[in-house]
């Protein structure tokens, strides 16, 4: 049981000269990147024992950069980065080095979030701005170019989040012949709304498919659970509101959501993450602590553990 677990916990020296918006690993575990308002990326290599080594250190925003993902390895070492220069950059590493691979610098504000997609879909990116916008960059391999799909005036006042729907199959739910589902999107805004966004098929428009209200302030982060649980697929946000709230919706997520809150806090939430097994939930704040919840099999949520986060 998950309560049983103990936690290696292994301190990185990144050297970064101001705050780290955002650490991510990669989907091996195998590197892990940091990203700062010092306008820098570091890259460090990760041993099986937990230990890293820095690998590389890159610069090319000309501002704070807030957000990284990685892209599944069919896609070898490809790292975005999202920043306040209302850039976002692609890095490709190749014998331990990395280089510019393509940059897109269209949004019209600071970029606060970048998301690759499922594997399934190809190389995907998906973006999201505080000029109130979420673009989805997709890579063809066929013409070796870019192309853009994007929303405009997909929240007012800013888009601060944004993650995609795991890829799931039809004919798991209803018992017909293997189908794709859509393509799902969540994103999150300040204007207290948390909106579903669905693509009928690769190429069309993006369209908003639900509207969830539930928080009272600006929502700091959203996160579509990656594996779909019970028939059942999953979201979390949370807010300056000091609320998480978990948000459900059986079968193919075209029925209705519905709203549960998990925590109600002291402070401002800033953001959820789920585990590639999708079991559990973690939760950090303005309290400089983590917290991990947990679903038993009677389908409750509890909270397991929580660590304090080093200044």
């Amino acid at each position: 049981p998950f309560s049983a677990m103990t936690t290696t916990v292994s301190r990185v020296e990144t050297s970064h000269t101001d705050a780290i918006n955002d650490a991510q690993l990669n989907y091996h575990g195998t590197r892990l990147a940091t990203c700062s308002n010092d306008r820098s990326i570091k890259v460090f290599d990760v041993k099986p024992n937990g230990q890293s080594y820095p690998l590389a250190e890159l610069s090319g925003h000309n501002g704070p950069v807030w957000k990284l993902s990685w892209a599944h390895p069919r896609f070898d070492s490809v790292l975005a980065s999202a920043g306040y220069d209302k850039r976002v950059i692609f890095w490709k590493e190749a014998g331990g080095h990395f280089s510019k691979l393509h940059e897109y610098a269209e949004h019209e504000a600071s970029v606060n979030a970048v998301a690759f997609a499922p594997q399934q879909y190809g190389l995907m990116l998906a973006t999201a701005s505080s000029d109130g916008s979420f673009a989805v960059l997709t890579f063809d391999y066929n013409t070796e170019q870019w192309s853009v799909n994007r929303v405009n005036q997909a929240h007012e006042q800013g888009v601060n989040a944004i993650s995609w729907a795991p890829a799931v199959n039809l004919g798991a739910f209803e018992g017909r012949d293997e189908c794709a589902a859509p393509r799902r999107l969540v994103t999150a805004g300040n204007d207290k709304l948390v909106k579903i966004w669905s693509q009928s098929e690769p190429g069309a428009p993006w369209t908003l498919e639900r509207q969830l209200t539930g928080h009272t302030d600006f929502v700091r982060d959203v996160a579509w659970n990656p594996v779909v649980l019970h028939d059942t697929l999953t979201i979390a946000s949370c807010g300056q509101d000091r609320s998480l709230l978990l948000w459900r919706c059986r079968g193919t997520g075209d029925g209705e959501w519905a709203c549960k809150q998990l925590e109600k806090a002291d402070g401002a939430l800033w953001h959820v993450s789920w585990s590639q097994c999708g079991t559990i939930l973690a939760l950090s704040g303005e309290d400089n602590k983590i917290a991990y919840w947990k679903e038993n099999l009677q389908r409750e949520w509890t909270r397991t553990a929580e660590e304090e986060q080093r200044q």
